[in-house]
């Protein structure tokens, strides 16, 4: 006799928006919008997650659905530091890393993917001009590495 259990499952995600919300951190300069952050990622809600979570620390943020798309803007030129998705269709985040970096060798990238083995994998073009990030991530930790990579890219060029 098969016996149906009427127990049924329900998922709950809380968010917590007060908890968590980024706070400006001191390794930050005093104006932080004349730098721009490019984001590149298939999935929308990433996309826009990123960009709360940029410009809540008054960074300029332009949002690309693709590599193709970034590729094709004409703003690889005007970025100060790059993150991407690294499991995207058509061309990944590795090879992303390496067109950019030929153009642009000491652009600091940060890769970002939800699929830890991908990250022990391939390594991008650029030595030590890039980070990997796993997803879930902390979001002062990524604030915190695009701080320190436009920090120490830029430190000749920022005001005292």
């Amino acid at each position: 006799m098969l016996v149906r259990s009427t127990l049924q499952r329900y998922h709950v995600f809380l968010l917590d928006t007060a908890a968590r919300r980024p706070r400006r951190l001191p390794f930050m300069t005093n104006h932080p919008s004349r730098f721009v952050i490019a984001a590149v990622d298939d999935d929308q809600s990433m996309l826009e997650s990123l960009k709360k979570l940029l410009e809540s620390a008054d960074y300029s943020v332009r949002l690309f659905s693709s590599a193709a798309a970034l590729l094709a803007s004409g703003e690889v030129a005007e970025i100060h530091c790059l993150i991407s998705d690294v499991v995207m269709p058509a061309m990944d985040g590795f090879e992303l890393s390496r067109t950019v970096h030929a153009a642009r060798p000491k652009l600091p990238i940060i890769l970002i993917s939800g699929q830890a083995g991908v990250l022990n994998g391939s390594r991008p073009a650029g030595g030590a001009h890039y980070r990997l990030f796993e997803k879930p991530f902390d979001a002062d930790e990524l604030l915190r590495a695009v701080g320190n990579a436009l920090r120490e890219r830029h430190a000749s060029e920022l005001p005292l």
